[in-house]
């Protein structure tokens, strides 16, 4: 009895402790589409969904539910943010000003974009490597299979799950997920 008190006391006591700032996208800081610092810390209390995208992909149109799924609802308890990538067949060829334009222009993009940026290889991004990466963030060893890959943030900055680049934004799965 004692061991199954003890082994209690552990499990509740760990589920209890406040999270590491080391497991939590909130170390980082990027750079926005603009050029501008983006510290990930101002996302503290927010759900956050990180998806790396591309212009010429055949899951563009992706771009449309993150943008309504954006507007349903966030910005106050929900943020989408975009990282252009051009890891997979050379999708996302664009300048950081040709990206944004195209965003705006086509699928009316509000959501917070960051700069482009390598999400696998030898140059991968510090956060997506934290991303990629059970050591760092606690749950999953899962690299980036395609674009519009993407992981699921809680409130604390947490990664609390990786959602296949091929399903959509609006599907019940990330839905339930928002409420």
């Amino acid at each position: 009895m004692k061991l199954l008190t003890l082994l209690f006391m552990t499990l509740t006591a760990n589920q209890s402790a406040p999270p590491s700032e080391s497991k939590s996208i909130h170390q980082f800081t990027v750079t926005d589409i603009n050029g501008k610092d983006f510290k990930l810390s101002k996302l503290k209390g927010k759900k956050v969904m990180i998806v790396n995208v591309a212009s010429k992909c055949g899951l563009t149109p992706q771009y449309e539910q993150l943008q309504s799924l954006y507007e349903t609802y966030g910005p106050d308890k929900f943020v989408i943010v975009g990282f252009p990538a051009n890891n997979f067949l050379w999708q996302e060829p664009g300048t950081n000003e040709e990206i944004m334009s195209f965003c705006s222009t086509k699928y009316n993009v509000t959501f917070p974009m960051m700069g482009k940026i390598s999400v696998k290889g030898k140059d991968k991004h510090p956060l997506y490597k934290f991303l990629t990466t059970k050591s760092d963030n606690g749950l999953s060893d899962e690299g980036v299979s395609w674009n519009f890959q993407k992981f699921l943030i809680d409130e604390n900055g947490i990664l609390v799950k990786v959602v296949s680049p091929r399903t959509e934004p609006n599907s019940p799965e990330i839905v339930n997920w928002l409420k």
